[in-house]
Order: C-alpha cells, then sequence, then structure tokens
C-alpha cells in the first residue's frame, strides 16, 4: 500500500511546475503602422531593462494568431531569460491556400504589401530598443509554415540585425539571391503535402552553398538532425522529421538549442 503522506508530498511539488506553464506572462501590445493598428503578444524577462537580453521573434503560419504562436513556441519556458515576440498578422492572400485572403497571415515577397510586415517589424524591434536593453548581438527569428517563409524573407531584407534564423516547413527559392551567409536551422517534415519537403530541401541545399558548408554529421543523438559545419562560421543544421506539415513537438527545444550557440558578431 502507497505511503498517502508521501504521495501528497510529491503531488504538492508537482503544482508549482504545472502553475509556472500556464502563467508564463505575456503582455499585449499595439503598434500604428501606416495608420494600421498592429498587435503582438511579449514574454518580458524581469531583466530586461537592466542588463543585455537576447530577443527571439516567432512568426505563425498562415490562418494562425499570436496566440497560437505562443503555443506553438512556448520559447520563455525553454529559455526565459529571453525577450520573446509573438507578433499578429494580417488577412492575406495564400499562395498555397487562401487565395482570397481571408486569413492573417505575412507578406510574401520583398515589396508585397506594401511591405507592410516588415514595417510592422521595424516598429517592434525599435521600440522594444526603446524600452529594454536589447542585445544587439543576440536577435533571432523563427516561424511555421508562411511565418518560416517570412523568416526567410527578414533573413532576405534585415540580415544585419539578426544572428540565426530557424525556419520550419517553408521554401524561398525567391529569396536566395538576397540572402548573406547566416546560421540557419531548418526544420522539414518528409511528408510534408503543402510545402513539399523537395522544395525544402532545394533551399536548404542552397543555404548550404552560400554558406561554405561541408558534409553534415550528426548533431543532436535524441532528434534526427545533421550539423553541417561552416568554412565562415555560419553552419547549417537540419532537423528532419517522418511527419507532415504539422510543426514538430520537439522543434522548440532544438531551435533555443540551436540559438543559444550563436551571436551576431560586430565589426
Amino acid at each position: 500500500m502507497p505511503d498517502m503522506n508521501l504521495l501528497r508530498f510529491f503531488f504538492l511539488l508537482l503544482i508549482p511546475v504545472f502553475s509556472l506553464r500556464a502563467e508564463v506572462p505575456l503582455k499585449p501590445k499595439e503598434w500604428m503602422v501606416d495608420g494600421v493598428k498592429r498587435e503582438a503578444l511579449i514574454y518580458v524577462p524581469s531583466e530586461a531593462s537592466a542588463k543585455p537580453t537576447p530577443v527571439v521573434f516567432a512568426f505563425h503560419g498562415h490562418g494562425g494568431n499570436m496566440k497560437n504562436a505562443a503555443r506553438m513556441f512556448p520559447i520563455p519556458e525553454l529559455w526565459p531569460e529571453a525577450l520573446v515576440v509573438y507578433m499578429q498578422g494580417l488577412n492575406t492572400p495564400g499562395r498555397l491556400t487562401d487565395p482570397e485572403g481571408k486569413k492573417p497571415g505575412w507578406q510574401h515577397g520583398l515589396g508585397a504589401e506594401g511591405d507592410r510586415d516588415l514595417k510592422f517589424f521595424d516598429a517592434v524591434l525599435a521600440s522594444l530598443k526603446a524600452d529594454y536593453q536589447v542585445d544587439a548581438t543576440r536577435i533571432y527569428s523563427t516561424g511555421h509554415s508562411n511565418g518560416g517563409g517570412f523568416t526567410y524573407l527578414l533573413w532576405a531584407a534585415r540580415g544585419d540585425v539578426f544572428a540565426a534564423m530557424a525556419p520550419s516547413a517553408a521554401a524561398s527559392p525567391g529569396l536566395m539571391g538576397k540572402l548573406k551567409p547566416k546560421p540557419l536551422m531548418h526544420i522539414a517534415g518528409e511528408n510534408d503535402p503543402l510545402v513539399k519537403y523537395e522544395w525544402q530541401q532545394a533551399t536548404i541545399q542552397a543555404v548550404i552553398r552560400l554558406n561554405q558548408c561541408g558534409s553534415g554529421v550528426a548533431w543532436d543523438q535524441d532528434a534526427n538532425c545533421t550539423f553541417h559545419p561552416s568554412k565562415i562560421g555560419t553552419p547549417v543544421v537540419t532537423a528532419i522529421h517522418p511527419g507532415d506539415h504539422k510543426f514538430h513537438k520537439d522543434a522548440p527545444a532544438l531551435i533555443v538549442k540551436f540559438f543559444k550557440q550563436h551571436s551576431r558578431k560586430v565589426p
């Protein structure tokens, strides 16, 4: 017969753990960009006003929202010292779904939608730098599907800002000529029916060439990750899973591990 007092003790120990998961504080914030109200949820570490703080931008996919992104990318639980931003997209025509643009998403290319989302990003980053001690050498972007595509777009348009990028289920062949070498983690499902795996592989291989990477070696023992070392210090890590277009459950921890390994070199 189990000791009931002992069971009660362990149960009480577990309660704070579940409470912490449920009560990560996210602050809603608004910006006016070209006369349009834009929104985001922000997690701010307690010491963000006192010492240099890394910043992670995490973007939802087409049809998602900032609350979905916060659940999908629980980065504050994995890296509580980082300031995390979950921006909200606007209704946008989708390239692969939703051609009438009835669901929220992100601009697909440079100049598309009046560059409204690039302007939104600029406004958010400027306000963070004004309000907190942002570590300019440790700013990162991740996102899934359309959000992953927007991460590639940010790399092309605002690449000098970021230390590393981690898109999931995305392909951006039209942007390859705009990218400068930068550490990349790309998460892909081998059976993705929406953003075809071969499209993603073509993007990955293009970045491997851009980053002057060599042959891959194992990177994480618990996940199917391959590390491609770079002659110029901009490695590529691929996290390939056998699933479809859904965001992989192990991806957030892998992304945080990858981001922590990279900072931007300042001249």
